[in-house]
């Protein structure tokens, strides 16, 4: 199949297919002497795991990494994902019956409690945890878990100071991106988070008082700005 031909399969641009190419996560199968890319059957079975992960919110750089992984087994990957996707739908689901509630909330309709009206947000868990178990095993992940030493807590602080001083920029400007990267890069050394659980940690900063409280002990408004910085940086990195 050529470039073209699996660009409208799927639906994608060929400058996509083109990207992936160059950043060797899908490499053509054939490339004639003219120059012309064809594809395989195995490459349509990779670019569908890079289309399912993509939709799971990993990066590129994280897809990569995953299928170069000489660990990786597809019908396993495959098990996972669906298993994944089914509890997105079920969460999407129970925020769309808030969404639903609240609109007849505000029409007087319903009286709605606090809680109810934050009913499918949850970020008190890695939805990613169980797939780096998998891979690395439960004493890699828990060694992980345990690597908030004091040098990784000041660490931390001097993060806080940094962007407690651009707090008041905009969260997506190139400032703000370059610092949250920092954040970003440090909460892996310490943990292992996606782009979408990063974005999730973020919304958790405002959605949780103990959270906002703590981070905006460093400037008033900072847990704000950092929501939005980490979910502008998710974003663009997807």
């Amino acid at each position: 199949m050529k470039v073209k031909e699996l660009a409208e399969l799927v639906g994608i641009s060929v400058r996509t297919l083109h990207h992936y190419d160059e950043i060797g996560l899908l490499k053509p199968d054939t490339i004639s002497e003219a120059g012309y890319r064809y594809y395989s059957e195995s490459n349509l079975d990779t670019l569908q795991q890079i289309l399912f992960y993509k939709e799971l919110g990993f990066s590129l750089k994280q897809i990569k990494e995953v299928l170069e992984d000489p660990g990786f087994n597809q019908q396993k990957a495959l098990v996972w994902q669906r298993k994944m996707l089914l509890e997105k739908r079920d969460k999407l689901n129970q925020m769309i019956l808030t969404i639903d509630k609240t609109i007849q909330y505000k029409k007087g309709d319903i009286h709605m409690t606090s809680e109810e009206k934050f009913k499918g947000f949850d970020f008190s868990h890695n939805p990613y945890e169980k797939e780096a178990r998998e891979r690395y095993g439960d004493k890699k992940v828990d060694e992980t878990a345990k690597g908030m030493t004091q040098e990784r807590q000041e660490e931390m602080n001097n993060l806080y100071r940094e962007l407690a001083a651009i707090r008041h920029t905009d969260p997506a400007s190139k400032e703000a991106q370059e610092v949250i990267k920092k954040w970003f890069i440090l909460l892996n050394k310490i943990g292992c988070y996606s782009l979408d659980a990063f974005k999730g940690l973020g919304q958790m900063y405002i959605l949780d008082d103990r959270f906002t409280k703590n981070i905006d002990q460093f400037g008033e408004g900072l847990a704000q700005f950092m929501c939005e910085a980490m979910g502008s940086y998710a974003d663009d990195h997807q």
